[in-house]
């Protein structure tokens, strides 16, 4: 397929070539590439591991409930909201610094300067007793998860034009990994070398008071490692100039909100949009709740962190294995296969959450057996990778369809539809598990137990709240079956999505001169 520019009284064409679909990776020249992609990725996953341990560490204490939980989820939704600024950081640049430098650089910087702010306010936020401050957090998580979703719409618009066309699919790769590596880091590191009971039980000789170091100080240090990257970053890495290849479009704002209406307006584009904004809904509850379930069933969060730490080994490892299946042609047979095992692991963890206080309780004392945690170690592996394979091969169909021209809003409008799919879905199930769940005081029958409140009440009068119709399970049972009716429904679908051809993903442009004395200077009508 080839698309006209008119050039004053001569007509250019773009040819739309299959580089990018069909010729063989080729990492030689690449490989620093791959190296800075997967250091700002990783710091980019430092931020969000950070985010995603909080939720974890809220939940040991027992005064938060899950519509705490459910508020604090709406720290995401900068990621899913991404796309109303997407436009605005593809065309507003400084030519001399480049299209991407321009913001990575201010970015991080002011990044790095937020987890200073953090580190000073974090014992506020986050106090050793009483409830937290969930109001406050949700204010600082949401600006924190803002910037980040910028610096990762310009990482991802930066990977379609730094590596070479036939490598992009190797920016799933770097993705994948750089996240799970700064995720571990931000959300294990965080919860467990400031844990009293971890390190008095693993690393210290000597029983003390507090961890090895204070949130404070690693928030600290985490604030000079982001300043210290970004400021080799400005210095030494020199981006392209995409303005010299033949098929570069210069748009302004206004061109690039347009672009991003036009690539909706695709057919292509849409068909995806259905599945992307409703395939989280068959995994909600087995991703957000069942992890929050078994911390209620007796397993403690630091427990649940060091698991989390074992299987960033598979994160990491994972993505770096099936790369020569999602770098090649036809990544979304793999995503819908995972989709359907996933499916089917719903029932193990109906059983796990289930069956685990009576696994791990003697007499109504909490004493894990070994065996147990063997089971939820290779339950819970299992589930990431699954979580990880959709994820890597989805990436790699985003960076296969995109057009590089507008590679950050291309690359941030798709992910922002899968990023909507989940955080609807993960606030639905958040929201409504405690109002399909039923409980009762032991006590007093009239007592439902349905406020922190009235569960205090019962208990001061020497009762339980009995649990009579447990709403998560109501819940995973509604989910895989809509998971497994959107299987049926979108399998052949996406199948056929990923083997159409690429200029069915390309918006077509014709550049107009200005005036008929204007040769350099240009508008571009979308068609």
């Amino acid at each position: 397929m080839t698309t006209s520019t008119k050039y004053g009284n001569k007509h250019h064409k773009y040819a739309v070539t299959n580089v990018s679909i069909s010729d063989k990776p080729d990492l030689n020249g690449d490989w620093l590439n791959i190296f800075i992609l997967l250091l700002l990725y990783t710091i980019q996953g430092l931020q969000l591991g950070l985010t995603s341990a909080i939720p974890i560490i809220l939940q040991s204490n027992k005064n938060v409930s899950y519509q705490d939980q459910a508020v604090f989820s709406l720290v995401m939704w900068p990621y899913t909201l991404k796309l109303l600024w997407a436009p605005l950081v593809d065309a507003v640049y400084i030519k001399k610094i480049g299209r991407r430098k321009s913001w990575l650089v201010p970015v991080q910087f002011i990044m790095g300067s937020f987890f200073f702010y953090i580190a000073n306010d974090i014992n506020n936020l986050l106090p050793e007793t009483g409830k937290p401050n969930i109001e406050k957090l949700v204010c600082v998580f949401f600006i924190a998860t803002f910037l980040v979703a910028t610096q990762d719409i310009v990482v991802d618009g930066w990977a379609l034009t730094m590596l070479k066309k036939n490598n992009v699919g190797y920016a799933s790769m770097c993705n994948t990994t750089g996240l799970a590596i700064g995720s571990m880091i931000g959300s294990v590191w965080f919860t467990l070398l400031t844990s009293k009971d971890f390190c008095n039980k693993y690393v210290r000789t000597t029983p003390d008071a507090g961890g090895i170091v204070t949130m404070e100080q690693l928030l600290y240090i985490w604030g000079i490692i982001f300043m210290s990257i970004t400021t080799l970053i400005a210095i030494f890495k020199r981006e392209k100039d995409c303005s010299l290849e033949d098929d570069h479009l210069k748009l302004n704002t206004l061109q690039n909100y347009r672009l991003l209406w036009d690539i909706c307006k695709l057919p292509s584009i849409q068909i995806l949009a259905m599945a992307l904004l409703t395939v989280k809904i068959g995994f909600a509850a087995t991703d957000s709740v069942s992890p929050l379930k078994l911390i209620d069933a007796g397993v403690s969060k630091d427990d649940m962190m060091i698991i989390n730490t074992s299987m960033f080994v598979a994160k990491i490892i994972l993505p770096l294995t099936i790369a020569k299946h999602t770098s090649g042609p036809k990544p979304m047979s793999l995503y819908l296969k995972a989709t359907l095992v996933k499916l089917l692991w719903n029932i193990l963890f109906i059983m796990l959450i289930y069956y685990t206080p009576t696994l791990i309780k003697v007499n109504g004392i909490i004493k894990i057996p070994t065996y147990y945690y063997v089971i939820l170690v290779i339950i819970l592996t299992i589930q990431e990778m699954l979580n990880y394979t959709m994820f890597v091969a989805l990436l790699a169909f985003y960076s296969r369809i995109s057009d590089p021209r507008f590679g950050g809003t291309y690359m941030t409008l798709l992910n922002t539809l899968s990023n909507l799919g989940n955080a609807w879905s993960t606030f639905a199930v958040l929201r409504v598990v405690d109002l399909l769940t039923f409980r009762e005081c032991s006590f007093d029958s009239k007592n439902d137990c349905s406020t922190l409140d009235l569960q205090n009440m019962c208990t001061t009068e020497g009762g339980d709240c009995v649990v009579t119709v447990n709403g998560y399970y109501i819940e995973m049972v509604l989910c895989t079956i809509l998971g497994i009716l959107w299987y049926g429904i979108f399998k052949n679908i996406l199948k056929n999505l990923q083997t159409k051809c690429p200029s069915k993903w390309l918006v077509n442009y014709v550049k107009q001169p200005i005036t008929k004395n204007s040769k350099n200077v240009f508008t571009v009508t979308v068609t």
